[in-house]
């Protein structure tokens, strides 16, 4: 049907009125378009005007419409030229970019200013215990008992935590930190004890002593982890423990110099004080930097930086040169590797541009180890990757030697040549890393002293698999991180076991014969006491086998203990990792906070004593997540079996690995800008 532009705008009113009408248009030749109204039908009166040009009304289906209208005489725009499209697109995007970064400065701006007081803040009345200021003496040397704290009433918070069971954490390292994040915060009356006020991410320390990452990047302020949990910090150092009243012998250094000891009561006792470098007998340690705490990342700093500047003097000699530039590594761990990888980065990209060329030349850098390879507890492919690596770089790894004895100026240290006998040499140093291995605090050798025979390891506590202390009360005094070890008594757990279900059964435990079916009962009940063990024990019928010697299809006392020592035998120790210490905070966290969950009906049923810990929760279990080392501009990764080395991409992934794990927001923003200042202004060289 053909219209009129006049009908088109007679019916305007009548179109806009029909709310489902969907119209879409085609031009012909230019004059004229078609409207294609769907749903729409008109109204009667046009079929009245109209009666041979509509539609009945009932008809639904799509009616088509073409009105003709004059062409338009007005000139269309000419279309912009792609540089100008292209230029106004950029404009409007630095616009945004401008604005936005306005608005977030001067949004930064408004913040900081409402971070300022000008007016000195004061609390009237302060509610502090009479027990605070003038606590009692007692205890086994008659000492001040700080039975309560001077900040104890701060708050509703603290008041509320102040009847709680006392937790007394000893240490602020990976386990503690773990534990404080893990543990619900209304549950315990909370107290850390730690001579430093700081959590320490260890594993990126050696980064830190060259320049790469500055030290504040590195540690947390354990009074923001404590204030979760609504506890108490104390800048102090344990000393002692006596395990009969609960008491915590602590000692603390005033700015004079003075000592001050006292006690503090606990009903839950963690210790995670770590350890100390292992010296292996060796003689002269007192010449070599050790990488533990952040004081000794500073003094290697200094020392490294000290040799460099004494190299460039005239009248330094050739030979005295050679020895300030020759850095020795002693220990080819994860710790020594790392640090000799950030060295040689140090030397080999800024170096050269703030010292002579010279120096350059004559550096060199030692890797001793006493092992055939470097990282000996990674796969052996991502050892000799690391070992090529070094080659590479020019640094001199020395596999199958033992340092014997460490003068001010040398090492001595002796080798196996090609005939395997043993050969002493010597190695002119300026500057020794001894990281070989962790030892006992003076501490923690007390502590096993005092606890007598069941203390039988010399380089740590030993706990049970609930990571209780042996020799203590059960679930007073637990042990975590690199001060403890879990001890493997698979064997004497299960003997003792047998011995007791025999007795009950009126036989002799050494005539007793176990057969397949109770094998399984005792298998499973090693699963759930001793998780590290359940990796031996996948094939029962083998094992069963295996150690029924006179095929009788029974075993006895005999056999059944024999084959419990050989999966003691196969039990290792746990690495003394940060990743390790971490677990078990967690773990304890989780367990203490099932604990307190389970007092109120420990307490109506009147039960005090007994296993309490295996009632609540399950032995701890060590879960390996993987290990990873930089090994210079390079990195390798060992997680679950699967074995990854490569070059700068493996570099970032191993820094978003440790970006990831940072304590804080704080930390990881440090963190990225301290690896933005190197690439652009590359690592200073001033020593402090």
């Amino acid at each position: 049907m053909r219209f009129t532009d006049s009908l088109i705008r007679s019916r305007a009113a009548v179109l806009r009125r029909v709310p489902q009408c969907h119209w879409q248009t085609t031009g012909t030749l230019g004059l004229a378009r078609n409207y294609h109204f769907r749903g729409f039908q008109p109204p009667q009166r046009w079929s009245t005007i109209y009666p041979s040009k509509f539609l009945p009304l009932q008809h639904t289906r799509p009616i088509n419409f073409q009105f003709v209208r004059d062409a338009s005489t007005t000139p269309e725009k000419p279309a912009r030229k792609p540089i100008i499209r292209f230029l106004h697109g950029v404009f409007l995007f630095a616009g945004a970019i401008g604005i936005t970064a306005t608005t977030l400065v001067v949004s930064f701006f408004l913040y900081d200013a409402s971070t300022y007081r000008e007016d000195p803040t004061y609390y009237a009345d302060i509610p502090v215990s009479e027990r605070a200021l003038f606590p009692r003496r007692g205890g086994p040397k008659d000492l001040p008992i700080a039975e309560s704290l001077v900040d104890d009433d701060d708050c509703e918070e603290k008041r509320l935590v102040k009847q709680k069971p006392r937790l007394v954490i000893l240490g602020s390292g990976w386990g503690s930190v773990a534990l404080l994040k893990t543990l619900n915060p209304d549950e315990y009356h909370v107290t850390v004890v730690s001579p430093v006020n700081y959590f320490l991410f260890t594993p990126m320390l050696p980064s830190a002593t060259v320049g790469t990452l500055e030290l504040r990047s590195l540690t947390e302020p354990i009074r923001r982890i404590v204030a979760r949990v609504e506890g108490h910090f104390l800048k102090a150092r344990a000393v002692d423990v006596d395990f009969s009243e609960k008491l915590v012998e602590v000692t603390q250094t005033y700015v004079d110099g003075s000592t001050r000891n006292f006690y503090l009561p606990y009903d839950k006792l963690v210790i995670g004080v770590g350890s100390t470098t292992n010296p292996h007998g060796v003689r002269g340690l007192d010449h070599c930097h050790f990488l533990k705490e952040v004081n000794d990342a500073r003094r290697i700093r200094k020392s490294v930086l000290s040799n460099l500047e004494q190299a460039c003097l005239p009248t330094t000699t050739d030979e005295e040169r050679r020895r300030l530039l020759s850095f020795v590594i002693c220990g080819g761990g994860p710790t020594g590797v790392e640090f000799a990888a950030e060295l040689f980065d140090m030397l080999n990209e800024d170096l050269t541009r703030s010292f002579p060329k010279l120096l350059r030349n004559e550096i060199a850098v030692h890797v001793i180890q006493s092992r055939s390879h470097i990282l000996n507890t990674y796969d052996e492919a991502l050892s000799k990757y690391a070992e090529a690596r070094f080659a590479h770089d020019q640094v001199e790894v020395l596999t199958n030697s033992r340092v014997k004895e460490v003068h001010s100026d040398k090492i001595l240290f002796s080798q196996k040549d090609e005939s395997g006998e043993m050969v002493t040499k010597e190695l002119p140093m300026g500057f020794c890393l001894w990281s070989t291995g962790v030892s006992q605090t003076e501490f923690c050798q007390r502590l096993a002293n005092k606890l007598g025979d069941v203390q039988n390891n010399r380089h740590a506590l030993e706990t049970d698999t609930h990571l209780r202390l042996n020799g203590t009360p059960l679930g007073d005094v637990y042990a975590i991180g690199d001060c403890a070890t879990v001890q493997n008594n698979v064997a004497d757990h299960i003997t003792t076991f047998l011995r007791t279900l025999a007795w009950e059964k009126g036989k002799d435990p050494e005539k007793m014969h176990i057969t397949f079916s109770e094998w399984k009962d005792v298998a499973k009940r090693v699963r759930v006491r001793f998780p590290q063990a359940a990796g031996h024990l996948k094939r029962l019928d083998r094992l069963f086998e295996q150690y029924d010697i006179d095929r009788s299809g029974t075993l006895d006392f005999g056999e059944l203990h024999e084959l419990l020592l050989q999966i003691d035998s196969k039990l290792t120790s746990l690495p003394a990792t940060a990743q390790r210490a971490n677990q078990q905070g967690q773990y304890l966290g989780r367990k203490f906070n099932r604990i307190a969950e389970a007092a109120p009906g420990f307490r109506v049923n009147q039960v005090d004593y007994g296993d309490l810990d295996e009632a609540v929760y399950k032995a701890f279990e060590y879960k390996h997540l993987g290990s990873l080392a930089y090994i210079g501009n390079a990195a390798i990764f060992d997680i679950n079996g699967l074995s990854l080395s490569g070059g700068l991409m493996a570099v970032y992934l191993w820094r978003s690995i440790y970006f990831a794990q940072s304590v804080s927001l704080r930390t990881r923003t440090l963190l990225a800008m301290d690896w933005g200042k190197r690439a652009l202004f590359g690592r200073d060289f001033e020593v402090e």
